[in-house]
């Protein structure tokens, strides 16, 4: 017994994965005859058979259509080729007619032509063969003169007429007046001045063509606050310099005026 090879006493399967490889190929070939089977079930062929009836149903009613759109374009065809022959007879038939009228026309032109020449004719000799006492009678003489003469100073006096009462809505209309809108900021000089003082003395200021309008404190900085208020002038009656000049003058309470914006209106 010592001399049994030991690896003749190990348990151990050396073939193991040809028996898997061969067991992954039955159950492989079992799957696809199960699919081949499931094709080939009762069910699958009426689904098929299903499918290919009115897949025919479909094709049939296609043909149907096809062959009714064809002969209706074939009718078409047909009625579109009466309806030219009827059009050419037609015209062919008026054309005719109108040919006839129109040289009935031409002649009857030619003859009211030919007879109008020579009433022309017969007008002009008797002109020739009467005397011309008449003319020499009305040398001179001017018949309308007057009416024109008066119609002319009618119109003259309606011309005149209407340039007065222009003139008049003209003068009339006021003149434009040329304004401005301007925000004055007035600083005082610490912050211990009495800005309600200092506003009513600023707006103690009048003249004609001032009017002072809204006004506000703005601070500035440690207090002190300027008052921004609101005036509009009439440039050809306040000058804006004179203006500030104006309240620099309230020395007690003013320090400086300054312009904050300034608008025409």
């Amino acid at each position: 017994m010592t001399s049994v090879c030991p690896l003749a006493q190990e348990k151990v399967w050396f073939d193991k994965p040809k028996y898997d490889l061969a067991e992954k190929k039955y159950y492989e070939r079992l799957a696809k005859i199960d699919d081949i089977a499931n094709m080939t079930s009762p069910s699958a062929v009426i689904e098929v058979s299903n499918r290919l009836n009115s897949l025919e149903k479909e094709n049939t009613d296609l043909k149907q259509k096809v062959g009714e759109l064809t002969a209706l374009l074939a009718k078409l065809e047909i009625r579109v080729k009466d309806l030219e022959k009827g059009n050419k007879s037609v015209g062919l038939q008026a054309v005719t007619p109108n040919s006839t009228v129109a040289s009935q026309a031409v002649a009857k032109a030619a003859h009211a032509g030919s007879q109008a020449s020579a009433n022309v004719k017969t007008a002009g000799s008797q002109a020739k063969s009467q005397p011309a006492k008449q003319d020499d009678d009305d040398d001179g003489v001017d018949l309308f003169a007057s009416e024109s003469e008066e119609e002319d100073e009618e119109a003259n006096k309606i011309k005149e007429q209407r340039l007065a009462e222009y003139a008049a809505k003209k003068s009339k209309k006021p003149a434009l007046i040329a304004k401005s809108s301007i925000i004055l900021d007035v600083k005082p000089w610490d912050d211990e001045t009495d800005m309600k003082e200092m506003e009513k003395r600023v707006r103690q200021i009048e003249a004609d063509g001032l009017l002072w309008g809204a006004s506000k404190l703005v601070p500035l900085a440690y207090g002190i606050h300027k008052l921004q208020i609101n005036c509009v002038v009439e440039d050809d009656k306040i000058s804006i310099d004179w203006l500030q000049e104006t309240i620099e003058e309230i020395e007690d309470y003013v320090q400086s005026v300054d312009i904050a914006a300034f608008n025409k209106i």
